[in-house]
């Protein structure tokens, strides 16, 4: 059986690559495995096609995106206000 050629994990950060190979489990896959592997889709259609459904590119966006400054403290209060602070200082420009 051949095997596939393993990609080099990702050394540094205290961590070598005998420390990766000690604790993968997960045993390598042959050239057998791979030609008889399934897509996603063919295994989990439903899932595949609820992943597909998700939100996508707008067809007409409706904002534009901009790099805008402010003081440090104005944007702290926002977010300590919660999830959607973007969208309420979005409605106070409107405002103003």
């Amino acid at each position: 059986m051949t095997k596939i050629k393993k990609q080099k994990a990702a050394t540094g950060k205290g961590y070598t690559q005998e420390d990766w190979d000690a604790v993968s489990d997960t045993p390598e896959i042959t050239a057998e495995q791979f030609v008889q592997a399934k897509l996603f889709a063919e295994v989990f259609p439903l899932m595949a096609e609820k992943m597909r459904r998700a939100r996508g590119p707008q067809k007409a966006p409706t904002k534009v995106a901009v790099q805008l400054r402010l003081d440090r403290d104005v944007v702290e209060r926002f977010r300590a206000s919660g999830k959607g602070w973007q969208s309420r200082i979005n409605e106070i420009l409107k405002r103003a």
